[in-house]
């Protein structure tokens, strides 16, 4: 069985909830949960002016599009193509294309891996990636929620602060 992979279908604007709820129905009424692993409306929080009061309200990131994560075969395409309000996958021709995973860090769909690691103030590491690759240091500072170290590194002479990802570490010793 293939991999699943996020997919962009486009839809009439205002019809993007609608598609979504179908789409899951048909979903639930075919069996293919194990296909078509989630349908979604990309929305963002924004805050409107109205009558001079601030009104928090959620808007479609995208008006139009659905986000599809799903294994691309003859059955799911038929499935998802054939859904009322579906006008086709975004795609050469229609040929539904998947997102790179670039676009898809873009759109904060991404399923972020959060790395764990043990790491104190005056550990040593070594720097595995990224601009300062190589470069050995002393942990002054860790931030767990933003999943970085601050580590002190000599430039032009003196000592500098830089913050480097926990994915870009390795603990040495």
């Amino acid at each position: 069985m293939s991999e699943a992979k996020w997919y962009v279908v486009h839809t009439y604007s205002g019809y993007e909830n609608k598609v979504k709820a179908n789409i899951e129905k048909t979903i639930e009424n075919r069996h293919l949960e194990d296909q078509i692993l989630e349908v979604r409306v990309p929305m963002e929080e924004v805050v409107e002016m109205k009558n001079g009061s601030k009104k928090q309200v959620s808007k479609k990131l995208f008006p139009g599009y659905v986000l599809l994560h799903m294994v691309m075969n003859d059955d799911t395409w038929y499935v998802v193509r054939n859904t009322r309000g579906v006008t086709g996958f975004v795609g050469p021709g229609s040929k539904p294309v998947p997102l790179k995973q670039s676009e898809l860090k873009a759109l904060g769909s991404e399923e972020e891996q959060k790395v764990v690691m043990d790491l104190d103030v005056g550990d040593s590491i070594i720097v595995t990636g990224g601009a300062w690759k190589d470069t050995e240091g002393v942990i002054s500072a860790v931030n767990q929620a933003k999943q970085m170290v601050t580590i002190q590194v000599e430039l032009f002479g003196r000592a500098t602060p830089v913050e480097i990802s926990f994915s870009e570490i390795k603990k040495i010793g």
